[in-house]
């Protein structure tokens, strides 16, 4: 998924100037994404728009804002919304998430992020990668406190995390009194470790008991899961 486009059934992702180029992380999650009342999405941080353009997909109804603070990034997924077939249901801000946050008057049924996470010493000598893959510019705080403001009483808020990271997380948005209400857990195959967690959060007074799902991109004989493949049918041209 690292050339310079990405061919989706119907729609094209061009990637060439963007640092985080089409990955498993944001496609798996926007097509997990689900709430019952989808007229409004938020995608933060939108990179080449890829989420922004499968909930434009998904919520055939639904107006969808992203916001992207790298200006070649947004530049480049500004076109890639015009190219699309939803193009009049997609809107594109350049400006930071806290920026955003601090003059949008609209409130969203539905905000997805697959967010930036890992620490300082792990940091390349490419600027506008590390904007896409360090939490400098994005901390969880800000982002969570920005979904808190943001989000209807009714809405949900997903995104994408590896385990650990999660766990930070949650310990952030609960102090917001966001909720998790649901997990699923993925690996490449079902016998290999967890690597990334996907969580939807609500807002709720208390804690909602669930039990995690466990997803698989692939079975064990490196073969795509049933569930990979359907989930993915509607996107990839493998399927």
């Amino acid at each position: 998924m690292g050339r310079g486009y990405f061919e989706f059934k119907q729609f094209t992702v061009h990637q060439d100037q963007c640092a985080m180029k089409v990955n498993t992380d944001g496609v798996i999650l926007a097509a997990l994404v689900e709430n019952s009342c989808t007229d409004t999405c938020l995608d933060i941080g939108t990179g080449t728009g890829l989420i922004a353009l499968m909930m434009a997909q998904r919520f055939s109804q639904a107006k969808i804002t992203a916001v992207e603070i790298d200006g070649s990034a947004a530049k480049q997924a500004s076109e890639n919304f015009a190219n699309s077939p939803w193009s009049g249901r997609l809107e594109l801000t350049n400006s930071s998430f806290q920026e955003f946050k601090e003059s949008e008057q609209n409130r969203y049924d539905l905000i997805v992020s697959n967010p930036p996470y890992f620490p300082d010493h792990n940091k390349s000598t490419d600027s506008q990668r590390n904007l896409a893959l360090h939490n400098d510019a994005l901390s969880f705080g800000d982002l969570v406190k920005g979904v808190a403001k943001l989000l209807k009483p009714e809405g949900a808020f997903w995104l994408i995390l590896p385990p650990r990271q999660m766990q930070d997380l949650e310990k952030i948005a609960n102090f917001f009194d966001l909720f998790s209400t649901a997990e699923f857990l993925l690996s490449d195959r079902p016998e290999t470790k967890v690597l990334r967690s996907i969580r939807r959060f609500e807002a709720r007074e208390a804690p909602c008991d669930h039990l995690p799902q466990a997803i698989s991109i692939k079975n064990t004989d490196h073969s795509y899961s049933e569930f990979y493949a359907r989930v993915l049918k509607d996107f990839l041209l493998i399927f």
